[in-house]
């Protein structure tokens, strides 16, 4: 079982790493820089961005923080300091993303009497719990 364990978990976060690096490669697209804006812009911690950068500067720069993420967790196996780091990562950028559930106006509609929002940002509620996780217990060796 202890095995079952270890595979499953190491699915997880490498799954998560795989998530963050495409989703980091993503954003230095025209495309993406201009579908976050509405996000970033509405926020109230992050919306001071656009007055130094550009809409696709903001986006490189989230898009560095997450290929930057998902490296520390494909190297926190090794090194327990990387572990904390990459959960800690983890942590900050899924708050991030799951706050703008809450800061960004018209994300919540009311769909066939049902109040739907964004579904791919659920998303990130699990990996905020595994980044949880990967700060709180070591399933792997480390030096």
């Amino acid at each position: 079982m202890k095995t079952l364990s270890s595979i499953g978990f190491f699915i997880a976060y490498a799954g998560v790493a795989i998530i963050l690096i495409w989703i980091g490669v993503y954003k230095f697209t025209p495309t993406e820089a201009a579908a976050i804006k509405p996000l970033v812009s509405n926020h109230f911690l992050l919306f001071w961005l656009y007055d130094i950068l550009s809409d696709q500067g903001v986006s490189n720069l989230f898009g560095i923080i997450e290929i930057i993420s998902g490296i520390l967790i494909i190297i926190a196996p090794f090194i327990k300091v990387i572990r904390i780091l990459a959960g800690l990562a983890i942590v900050i950028t899924f708050l991030f993303t799951l706050s703008f559930l809450f800061t960004t106006p018209g994300i919540w509609k009311v769909v066939d009497g049902i109040g739907t929002i964004n579904f791919f940002m659920l998303k990130d509620l699990p990996m905020l719990g595994l980044g949880l996780i990967y700060i709180a217990m070591n399933p792997f060796k480390s030096k």
